[in-house]
């Protein structure tokens, strides 16, 4: 069935492909997130153990709602881990970081997706895509707040 809904095909292949470098770029941030939630050590375990849970779940919870944006704009989203990966700017750690190395990596990372999130948000409001934007606009608010909070755990 052909997809009418304002966008031309062309539109929408370009939106799904900004939006899936945001989604490979949120789930590689989100296993990351996880990763050092079950890895993390040293006497600030408790508290960044909880708060990267909290995160982690966030980001979970968003990889969904922007992959659906994909295939709402008649796309497949990625299958496997390496189309994912393929997509991601955010690459994986070759060893487990200490506790302060892991924060300075998370504060990339969500710099990272806020990089990503504005080049997408860029072409969607290019292209009249209101829908992409909405979902793209507060993810870079969440993304730069976190970052920030991240940082202040640095001191």
């Amino acid at each position: 069935m052909d997809i009418n809904m304002g966008l031309s095909k062309e539109q929408r292949e370009t939106m799904a492909t900004a939006v899936t470098a945001l989604l490979a770029d949120t789930y590689a941030l989100y296993f990351k997130t996880h990763a050092y939630h079950w890895n993390v050590t040293g006497p600030r375990f408790h508290d960044l153990h909880t708060m990267f849970e909290e995160q982690y779940t966030e980001l979970w919870t968003a990889t969904d709602e922007i992959a659906e944006r994909i295939r709402a704009l008649g796309v497949l989203a990625p299958i496997s881990y390496e189309e994912m990966g393929a997509s991601a700017k955010i690459k994986h750690d070759a060893s487990t970081p200490d506790a302060n190395t892991m924060v300075a990596n998370l504060v990339a990372g969500h710099e990272q997706v806020v990089r990503t999130a504005r080049d997408a948000l860029k072409l969607a409001e290019e292209h009249g895509d209101e829908a992409t934007s909405d979902l793209i606009a507060p993810r870079i608010t969440l993304h730069e707040k976190t970052a920030w909070m991240l940082r202040a755990t640095l001191g």
